[in-house]
């Protein structure tokens, strides 16, 4: 399962088709990057080259995962990497009293 910020070799291809298209589907939040056109621009482009780079076999799943990665943490925040795989973020619950053991944080997890 990705986590925003850290895709696995093993979902590579999952999340390249999955990002390119919404990075061109005009209902996403992908296609208004904030920053303008000019980034939106930059962004699908960079995206490209990932893919690119991994299908052609210039660059290994475990190089082009990393590179997505950082992709996604420079493009997007975590609220639009949410909203394009689908996941809903809840709140960590509160403890239902003081005696309880501390919340342990986890991670969410997408896909």
């Amino acid at each position: 399962m990705a986590v925003y910020g850290g895709i696995q070799a093993h979902e590579l291809g999952y999340w390249l088709n999955a990002l390119t298209n919404a990075a061109y589907d005009p209902r996403r939040p992908l296609a208004n990057v904030h920053g303008g056109l000019a980034r939106a621009r930059t962004a699908r482009q960079d995206l490209l080259d990932i893919a690119g780079c991994y299908r052609s076999n210039r660059h290994s799943a475990e190089q082009a995962a990393a590179t997505l990665s950082r992709w996604c943490v420079h493009y997007l925040d975590e609220a639009e990497w949410y909203r394009i795989t689908g996941e809903r973020v809840e709140p960590p619950a509160a403890p239902a009293s003081s005696n309880a053991s501390p919340v342990s944080l986890k991670r969410h997890r997408v896909g």
